[in-house]
C-alpha cells in the first residue's frame, strides 16, 4: 500500500453520483463504498428490449426514451444498496419495486423486462470520472452552460492545475481517492445521450458534434478498481503511479 503523504495531489472530489438503474436518474452521494464492481449499488438494474436482445446492446436507455431520466430509483436501506430492495418513483408520483411488471409496462410501450447483474450493467468499465474544467470548456465550445449530470459520471473532480481535459493525461495511471485506488483505463467515448438536457429533455446535437470534432469523440475517462475502499466528497485525488 502506498504512503499517501508521498503522493502527488492532482485534484479533489467535488461530486459523487450513483445510478441504481441504468439510464434512470442519478443519486448524489456524500460518500460511498467502492467495491470490485464499482460504487455499491451502481447500475445493478437495467431494462432490456426484447427486440434487441441479440444486438449486443439490449439495454433500454435515454437514446430510445429520454423520459427515463425522470424516473428516480432509490434503496429502501441506503446503507445496504447491494442487498436491499430498489424502489422507483415515477414522474407521475407513483412508486414501484423495480421488478414490478407494471413499471416495465409504464416505461416502454413494447416488451421490456428488468434484469439485475451483481457486477453492474456498464457500457465499458465500472467507474467513470470527469473534471469540472472539462465540462466548462465544452460548454464554452458550444456556447451553453452544461450540467455535469448530462455526462453521467461517478466521480467529478476539480483538477488542481485548473486545466481542461487534464484527466486524459491520467490514462494508464493509478490514482488514490480516499480509501480506494482506481486505475484510469481509457478515455470515455461518448454517444447521443450527452445531447439530452437532464432537466428539460431538450436535445442539442452541437454538444456531440463538438466532442466528435474536437475531442476524438471522448470526454472524461473510464477506470477500474485496484483496491476497494470508501470515497467521499472532498477527498484528494492522488497520483499513485
Amino acid at each position: 500500500m502506498s504512503d499517501s503523504n508521498k503522493l502527488t495531489a492532482v485534484g479533489h472530489v467535488v461530486e459523487l453520483w450513483r445510478y441504481p438503474v441504468k439510464s434512470m436518474a442519478a443519486e448524489p452521494l456524500d460518500h460511498v463504498e467502492v467495491g470490485w464492481h464499482g460504487l455499491a449499488g451502481d447500475r445493478r438494474w437495467a431494462f432490456t428490449r426484447a427486440a434487441a436482445v441479440q444486438s449486443g446492446f439490449p439495454w433500454l436507455t435515454m437514446r430510445q426514451r429520454s423520459e427515463l431520466r425522470l424516473y428516480r430509483p432509490s434503496f429502501t436501506d441506503p446503507a445496504l444498496p447491494d442487498s436491499s430492495p430498489t424502489v422507483v418513483k415515477t414522474p407521475s408520483g407513483g412508486s414501484f419495486d423495480v421488478a414490478d411488471p407494471a413499471l416495465a409496462s409504464e416505461i416502454f410501450p413494447t416488451a421490456v423486462r428488468v434484469v439485475r447483474q451483481d457486477r453492474g450493467v456498464f457500457d465499458a468499465f465500472s467507474l467513470s470520472l470527469i473534471s469540472t474544467q472539462s465540462v466548462e470548456r465544452l460548454g464554452d465550445m458550444v456556447g451553453e452552460e452544461l450540467d455535469v449530470s448530462r455526462f453521467r459520471p461517478n466521480i467529478v473532480m476539480a483538477a488542481t492545475n485548473g486545466t481542461a481535459f487534464f484527466e486524459d493525461s491520467l490514462v494508464g495511471s493509478v490514482v488514490r481517492i480516499g480509501g480506494m485506488r482506481m486505475r484510469i483505463d481509457k478515455r470515455d467515448g461518448r454517444c447521443v445521450v450527452i445531447t439530452i438536457d437532464p432537466a428539460t429533455g431538450d436535445r442539442n446535437p452541437a454538444i456531440l458534434r463538438a466532442v466528435a470534432s474536437e475531442r476524438e469523440g471522448c470526454l472524461g475517462v473510464y477506470g477500474s478498481v485496484v483496491e476497494p475502499g470508501t470515497v467521499a466528497v472532498g477527498d484528494p485525488i492522488l497520483l499513485d503511479k
